[in-house]
């Protein structure tokens, strides 16, 4: 269910966030306090173990997911997304590319005619195309951009944001 705030964008702004180790959540905490905009974590069906995680191992989970182009993990909540006109989509980077949990959050969801932004942890890649390729699935989005915040102050995803949805 999200969490309501007031909103300081002209836009009514939700943030949906998926994070696996606590550091995404904490930048959509950030984030949504930053511009006034609800929240709603995008909970996995079946939790993450530390084990799912392990980079290193190319039969965890989270690698042979990020293998699969079809791979869609379940989701255990919904969210209504029909009185948003913006949805920020935070995540981690995993291999280079979105978890593919958020793939299918985008495909259950109606983002026809919002506007998307992407805000990203790493631990070493960047954003690169993991925003437009999810753009892709989201049937009638209009991506208006994205960029890793794995640091940076409130102040500075406030200005961000704002600027992308002006």
């Amino acid at each position: 269910m999200a969490t309501i705030l007031s909103t300081s964008l002209s836009a009514k702004t939700i943030v949906c966030y998926f994070s696996a180790t606590g550091t995404t959540k904490a930048l959509a905490e950030k984030t949504a306090k930053a511009i006034g905009a609800d929240l709603h974590e995008i909970q996995p069906a079946q939790t993450y173990s530390s084990d799912d995680l392990n980079w290193h191992n190319s039969k965890s989970r989270s690698s042979i997911e990020s293998n699969d182009p079809k791979s869609r993990p379940a989701i255990a909540n919904k969210v209504d997304l029909t009185s948003y006109d913006a949805v920020i989509l935070a995540y981690p980077i995993w291999w280079g590319l979105a978890p593919k949990i958020l793939y299918t959050f985008v495909e259950q969801n109606n983002l026809n005619g919002k506007k998307v932004v992407a805000l990203v942890t790493s631990g070493g890649s960047e954003l690169g195309r993991s925003g437009t390729d999810l753009c892709k699935y989201a049937k009638g989005s209009i991506y208006k951009g994205g960029k890793d915040f794995t640091s940076g102050s409130a102040e500075e995803i406030k200005k961000f944001v704002e600027k992308l949805l002006k």
